[in-house]
């Protein structure tokens, strides 16, 4: 079974997005857009202090009958962040966000930030995983 650290390195992503609380929730939203993703982490002074998600939007702007350009990232963000360490396992992860009912889970080493596992990263490997093992079995059989 594969670490947080070895799928972050399978997304070869070469930069972590990220918005500062300051931004405007306009902002985050066209970064969310441009790069077809739904969460961002919010980094301040090389520290995260939060996570800005389309839930939040839709939760806290949205509903609220705020605007998306009046407010900032900071009055809406997730403060409250659950992270794993690289060393994190899969299905770790797995748990972590089935049982929180969250969607993206930050990997940090100490406070370092490594990058983001989506609950989307998480799926498909369990389902690549889970073809080797058919492959694998099958050789098997008919050998």
């Amino acid at each position: 079974m594969k670490t947080a650290r070895q799928l972050l390195a399978e997304k070869a992503i070469d930069n972590i997005l990220s918005v500062t609380p300051q931004a405007s929730v306009y902002q985050a939203l066209q970064v969310l857009a441009e790069k077809n993703i739904g969460a961002l982490l919010v980094i301040e002074e090389n520290h995260l202090v939060g996570i800005f998600s389309e839930r939040d939007y839709a939760r806290k702007v949205i509903l609220m009958g705020k605007t998306s350009a009046g407010t900032s990232v900071s009055e809406i963000m997730t403060r409250k962040l659950l992270c794993v360490p690289p060393s994190a396992t899969i299905d770790e992860c797995m748990t972590i966000m089935s049982e929180k009912r969250i969607r993206h889970l930050p990997v940090l080493d100490g406070d370092k930030v490594l990058g983001v596992l989506s609950i989307g990263d998480l799926v498909r490997e369990i389902i690549e995983e889970q073809k080797f093992t058919i492959a694998q079995l099958e050789q098997y059989i008919h050998s």
